[in-house]
């Protein structure tokens, strides 16, 4: 499908967790305009983390209006519209299209004990070499058959099971559908892109395949905007929209995953860490002994995308400066962790560098990837008299990088040229740590909407903007990512001789973690 003379500008909705953003780009991929809400929702006791669905909508019907009314000629120059959001989780709707109950969030953890039983099991290695997924009780599947066992009601009146960008698709076009890549990690099969009946045998969850909507690739179909949504929104109606992939696949796309040179990573530092590589077959793809991390069907014929993510990236650098930020202030002192961030960089790349060692496990529910640890805490090594606050926050910055490290290493060959994207990526200190550690090139992508970005590529490759992704990414992507940073060699040669012993070390505090929970719960303590 082409798109009309005249008509110039993509919409990427992007519903994550804790925004609804809508982001307005030209053809070439400019940012025009963006407006954003905040998102909502609940938790109580059990884990159950939930969100009301109608409001979603409602609030992505806002969003779209206030990016309206930023941008004057929007509905006239409007070409497609493209919807990603926040992956896993479970959204369930009837006959009629309307919500059975609250949305499961991927934060939602009540299916954790069916989760670890499965993954004591037989079953788990076989669930793995399908999915290429680690099981985990944020996926559709593992929340289904939650519900099948305390919930059968609700599960009763439902038609379909949705995600986040799936339930907005459908209000956007009344079309049931769900993309490759959830498909695939919530009940699916990697290798052939789409729902698998032996998965959802192995977890239980046969009964619940007539939930499973329609699997459509956003690159090659889209759907036109119906006349319902088109008045509530204020947008022509008939205008393509494009389902996206999940957030976190639209994320790489747009901070520069896809490329045709081989050997690239994509590293998004947030609170969390990301770290995802590109697999250009499915023959391609590297499991690891541990099962777990993610593999996701890309937005390319073929390609895949592996990922393993750290429960905390920022969260350990937030800690530490926060330290300070205490001690300033009971001497009466304020600053805030923006006044201490500006010379942290010098401060850090004066420190010697492989002085101590950090695991970064700091986040309360442990790690992830690319192991599963909810025990898992974090732990400074090898501290001596003569050690002061900037090699602590060096040592964190190493940790980070070493846990980038060990997350590459469990898919493959570590890359040779990694983009890097996030909150922190601005840092030049943690660029050339990880750039060290990785013993790889890195390069910082600029992009500051990446997820709406990615999802607006697919849009513009699928209504004939772009006769590929390659095209379109030499446009979109290219412009925004910095110069390469080469590794120091003498660094990197440091950090290679190091990293056995972070690895050594996080092996043999297993059993300590554990003693540590099990003391804490004893206590009282969490």
């Amino acid at each position: 499908m082409s798109t009309e003379p005249g008509r110039d500008v993509i919409i990427g909705i992007d519903a994550g967790t804790s925004l609804i953003k809508t982001v307005a780009f030209t053809r070439d991929g400019r940012q025009l305009g963006e407006y954003a809400l905040p998102n909502s929702y609940t938790t109580s006791t059990g884990g159950h983390v939930e969100q009301d669905m109608a409001r979603t909508w409602n609030d992505t019907i806002a969003a779209l209006r206030g990016l309206g009314a930023a941008i004057p000629d929007l509905a006239s120059r409007l070409a497609a519209i493209a919807v990603t959001g926040q992956g896993d989780g479970t959204w369930l709707i009837d006959d009629d299209g309307h919500p059975v109950a609250p949305a499961l969030l991927w934060l939602d953890s009540r299916a954790a004990s069916l989760v670890g039983d499965i993954r004591a099991s037989e079953r788990n290695a076989a669930l793995y070499r399908r999915t290429g997924s680690g099981l985990n009780a944020c996926q559709q599947g593992p929340q289904l058959a939650w519900l099948q066992a305390h919930a059968p009601d609700s599960l009763s009146r439902a038609r379909t099971a949705f995600h986040c960008k799936d339930w907005l698709y459908f209000l956007l076009t009344g079309e049931r559908a769900t993309d490759p890549s959830e498909a695939t990690f919530s009940c699916g099969d990697f290798r052939k892109r789409r729902f698998d009946a032996e998965t959802a045998r192995l977890i239980g969850i046969t009964d619940c395949m007539a939930l499973f909507p329609d699997v459509v690739d956003g690159v090659v179909t889209t759907h036109p905007l119906n006349a319902s949504a088109a008045l509530e929104i204020g947008l022509p109606q008939g205008v393509p929209v494009s389902l996206g992939y999940v957030d976190v696949i639209c994320n790489a796309l747009g901070a520069g995953l896809y490329d045709p040179a081989p050997d690239v990573g994509c590293t998004i530092i947030g609170s969390t860490g990301m770290h995802m590589r590109l697999a250009p077959s499915a023959d391609a793809v590297v499991l690891n002994a541990e099962a777990t991390g993610y593999t996701m069907p890309f937005p390319v014929s073929g390609h895949y995308a592996q990922m393993q993510s750290n429960m905390a990236a920022t969260l350990n650098i937030d800690w530490l400066l926060d330290l300070a930020r205490d001690l300033l202030a009971a001497e009466g002192i304020t600053r805030s962790r923006a006044d201490l961030i500006r010379r942290l960089d010098d401060h850090v790349l004066e420190a010697r560098p492989g002085e101590l060692l950090f695991h970064p496990f700091i986040s309360d529910a442990g790690e992830r990837g690319p192991f599963v640890a909810h025990e898992a805490c974090a732990q400074f090594l090898g501290l001596r008299t003569r050690h002061g606050y900037w090699d602590l926050m060096r040592a964190v910055m190493e940790g980070l990088a070493f846990a980038a490290r060990d997350c590459y290493a469990a898919m493959g060959a570590l890359p040779r040229d990694v983009r890097i994207t996030g909150g922190a990526a601005r840092s030049r200190a943690l660029g050339a740590i990880l750039g060290a550690a990785l013993e790889c090139n890195v390069r910082v992508c600029s992009r500051g909407e990446a997820g709406a970005a990615g999802a607006a590529m697919i849009a513009a490759v699928a209504t004939g903007l772009y006769p590929d992704m390659a095209a379109c990414a030499d446009v979109w992507v290219r412009p925004y990512l910095a110069a390469p940073q080469t590794p120091d060699a003498v660094l990197a040669s440091h950090y290679a001789r190091l990293f056995p012993a972070y690895l050594e070390a996080r092996l043999a505090a297993r059993p300590v973690w554990k003693q540590l929970a099990a003391v804490r719960a004893g206590a009282g303590h969490a």
